[in-house]
């Protein structure tokens, strides 16, 4: 009997598995509030944004908020926000969802608070997030490559590392192909559960990469509709770009997100973001400026040069002394100090650019013009530390060991900044 009772069981199991499939993979939407996420859509110092999914059940859902104060009765003084909600319709039933989202204001600078999300029984955790200063405090950032592949089983581990290594992190970056296959509610599945709790405590500030766009019936590139509805940004962005093009000022730090696929592959969105660009480098009056997007300018293969990006921008980057330029794609790592003259060299001048792996995707290195530092097979995450008019740059292996790092020291946003190589034992 017990054998026909557990032979019954599995057969189950497997008719739901695959008849409906309902696979624990497939990450269906529930009551209960999933995918949590935090993005800006405002002044991080005064606000912060949340994104969540349901089912299609919910017909309302909110979110509350109240300044951490370690008393377990969170329920109590609460601010509630009622959400907006977007139906995000997809090719199976179990991807049809409801995603909603809240952005909370008149914050205070500086403040650790605890929030959920949810409706009637249906509630998340609370979860816990720190406004930024309004005063130049010491902070971290992470930056991380592509994910792209094997994401639950192999990136997962990356992101999980970055967070142990760097847990009062303050936002992280993500370069592009966040997936592999554009509008997968599999893969994104994997993605949230990836970064789990993570996500619901500390921003993320993705980039899109050509993974999160396909081209529709005209050849027109469409971008992914998850990205709209599980981020919200300031829609700062260029008109049309608003989802994928965005900056955002953390304390004395202005970080710029670029739209590269529809940069190499669209004149028009080409000339609109460089105007755009343009015009949000020369108001900006921060002392730091961080630029990241997903195909590097400068490529780790030679089969992958992107000149026409390249030739395009890179003025405006040596122009208005871009410090930092995280890049993704090249499923390799490498690091170089560009100067103006096209060659990676030890004097000041030009931005620091980067390209990053988080994921197991892995190609190798065959042009070495402009890097000083490069590493093929291996998962990486990457750590900036800010304190005033100090820059620290770390690149760990996911095993925790710290495989290079350099320093910037930069006194106004008038000239480049001082660069210091701190791992020079890498050096091929």
């Amino acid at each position: 009997m017990k054998i026909f009772i557990k032979s019954v069981l599995l057969f189950s199991l497997f008719i739901l598995g695959t008849g409906t499939k309902i696979l624990a993979q497939d990450f269906p939407p529930g009551h209960f509030p999933d995918r949590v996420i935090l993005t800006w859509a405002g002044d991080p110092s005064t606000s912060q944004t949340v994104n969540w999914r349901t089912d299609t059940t919910i017909a309302a859902s909110k979110a509350q908020v109240k300044a951490e104060d370690s008393n377990p009765a969170l329920e109590q003084s609460v601010q509630t926000y009622e959400a907006n909600s977007t139906l995000l319709r997809g090719g199976t039933q179990y991807m049809t969802a409801k995603y909603h989202h809240v952005t909370f204001n008149n914050l205070k600078p500086a403040t650790l608070y605890a929030y959920r999300v949810g409706s009637g029984e249906h509630w998340s955790e609370w979860f816990q997030f720190r406004t930024a200063a309004v005063q130049n405090e010491p902070f971290s950032f992470i930056y991380l490559g592509d994910a792209q592949n094997d994401i639950r089983s192999k990136w997962s581990r990356v992101i999980r590392k970055a967070f142990s290594h760097q847990p009062d992190a303050r936002f992280i970056i993500h370069a592009g192909d966040l997936i592999n296959r554009s509008n997968n509610d599999k893969e994104w599945g994997e993605w949230h559960y990836g970064g789990g709790f993570i996500n619901g405590m500390i921003p993320s500030l993705p980039s899109p990469g050509n993974h999160e766009y396909v081209r529709d019936d005209q050849r027109k590139l469409v971008l992914d509709p998850h990205w709209g509805v599980q981020y919200t940004f300031a829609g700062n962005g260029p008109k049309g770009l608003e989802k994928s093009v965005y900056y955002t000022d953390y304390q004395d730090v202005r970080i710029i997100s670029l739209d590269s696929q529809m940069i190499t592959l669209d004149q028009a969105a080409a000339k609109a973001q460089y105007q755009w660009l343009d015009s949000v480098l020369k108001e900006n009056k921060k002392l730091w400026t961080v630029i990241t997007f997903h195909h590097p300018i400068f490529s780790t293969a030679k089969s992958r040069d992107n000149k026409e990006f390249r030739e395009r921008f890179k003025p405006l980057f040596d122009k208005y002394h871009i410090d930092l330029v995280l890049q993704g794609h090249d499923h390799t790592y490498s690091r170089g100090q560009n100067l103006p003259r096209g060659l990676s060299g030890r004097e000041t001048g030009g931005p620091v650019y980067l390209v990053s792996v988080a994921g197991p995707k892995m190609y190798q290195v065959d042009g070495t013009k402009w890097m000083d530092i490069s590493l093929e097979n291996t998962q990486l995450f990457q750590v900036i530390h800010i304190d005033g008019g100090k820059l620290k740059f770390e690149a760990y292996k996911t095993s925790g060991e710290l495989f290079d790092a350099f320093s910037l020291i930069k006194a106004d946003r008038e000239h480049a900044a001082e660069f210091t190589d701190m791992k020079p034992a890498n050096k091929p």
